[in-house]
């Protein structure tokens, strides 16, 4: 018996480094005002994040096979918390968008090989629900910056609220470092040294490719609603003091949904079961929140409308956790999990990077948001062939267990 404890400082990890993906939003309307941060330099600076996902997820995803797990993802959080310091002295939006790109290096780095080295933390049987916690790190992540991060920003400025959480990724690192054996790294470098081209190995396969999309219609959906959360609350009438927690609640139910997804493939419930399931939940919950018909601002549709985008979030949570189950069950071989994972997160951040714009684009053109259930509902869909396709795969794999990992 493997004990869990290494692989849970390795999703707080992962939650140290969400932090510095959710930190932002609170401190734009400070940065706007102290830095001169136009609006559109704004965008860039939640975008820049993605970005990185976007140009440099699978490069890095191999970079991290080939370095080591714990290694890499040390060496990310310490990026991070270079980039943090150096943020909080920044004077001008130009740095802060440099040291921002930096961050999102960094947040690649410090969690593409967490899969892989979770999966080699705990016992096979375990995989599932462990998988299941670290699919949590983004949104709790995301909840704790929003709900702290006001706070920390009125009691110590912006620079201290970067440098707060600069001093929190550097003692993770330090953390990860002493309680994860060494012996993760060597392990996994000697699977990846049998032979070279893993990018090459992971693009030729299929399963890698239908994971991504997957995730990228997942990713585009739901940062789509919740980036714009507070545009929609305002225009549905809620009052301003009820927007950050409204907000974060959302992103922290999310959590559910991946905790339960890795609970359900524990028990052995089939993964496109649970993809069915939660891109069902998230049309289904965008209808009620966007449909035209609630497009009253009574207090009875505001709340049928919360309760629509808090079903979108919370079972739509079941998405993430399996997709990155599937990563590391279905990788080409030993050597390419977390190869598999950073292609995976590619199109995670390419979802990221345009759903946001492509809502925005219906708003704009329909004078409200009634129509974005058009687009949650499309990606939806795509996402439901993505589940039937991916259970076809797995049918094709002969007698192996479920959350047993690959041979």
């Amino acid at each position: 018996m493997k004990a869990p404890r290494p692989a849970l400082v390795v999703v707080l990890a992962g939650i140290s480094a969400a932090l510095h993906v959710g930190k932002l939003p609170p401190a734009l309307p400070v940065l706007q005002q102290e830095l001169g941060v136009t609006l559109l330099q704004a965008g860039f600076l939640l975008s820049l994040v993605q970005l990185a996902g976007v140009a440099l997820g699978l490069a890095m995803g191999a970079a991290a096979d080939a370095l080591g797990p714990r290694r890499t993802m040390v060496l990310g959080l310490v990026l991070l918390s270079v980039a943090g310091f150096l943020g909080g002295l920044a004077t001008t939006p130009a740095v802060l968008l440099a040291l921002r790109g930096c961050e999102g290096a960094g947040f690649l780095l410090a969690t593409l090989p967490a899969p892989a080295l979770i999966r080699q933390l705990v016992e096979p049987a375990r995989l599932g629900a462990m998988l299941g916690v670290w699919g949590a790190y983004m949104p709790l992540g995301t909840a704790a910056a929003l709900l702290l991060g006001p706070v920390a920003i009125v009691a110590t400025g912006w620079p201290g609220w970067w440098w707060l959480i600069a001093t929190l990724s550097l003692l993770m690192a330090g953390w990860l470092w002493l309680a994860v054996p060494a012996a993760c790294d060597e392990r996994l470098a000697a699977a990846a040294a049998v032979g070279r081209g893993r990018i090459a190995r992971t693009v030729r396969a299929g399963a890698p490719w239908l994971i991504g999309l997957g995730f990228a219609a997942y990713s585009a959906q739901w940062l789509a609603v919740v980036g714009f959360l507070p545009t929609i609350y305002a225009q549905s009438g809620l009052p301003a003091v009820y927007v950050a927690p409204a907000t974060a609640l959302v992103a922290a139910v999310n959590m559910v949904g991946n905790i339960a997804a890795g609970r359900l493939l524990q028990r052995g419930v089939v993964p496109p079961a649970l993809l069915q399931a939660g891109y069902l939940a998230m049309a289904l919950g965008a209808i009620l929140a966007f449909a035209p018909w609630s497009a009253s601002a009574s207090m009875e549709v505001v709340a049928a409308r919360y309760a629509g985008v808090l079903l979108f979030s919370m079972v739509g949570g079941l998405v993430p956790a399996t997709m990155f189950w599937l990563a590391v069950r279905l990788a080409p071989d030993e050597g390419t999990v977390s190869t598999t994972v950073g292609w995976v997160q590619q199109w995670s951040s390419l979802g990221q990077f345009v759903g946001p714009p492509l809502a925005a684009l219906l708003a704009a053109r329909s004078g409200d948001w009634s129509r974005t259930w058009w687009l949650t509902g499309g990606l939806a869909a795509g996402g439901l062939l993505v589940a039937t396709l991916i259970g076809r795969r797995l049918r094709g794999r002969n007698g192996a267990p479920p959350g047993a990992p690959p041979s």
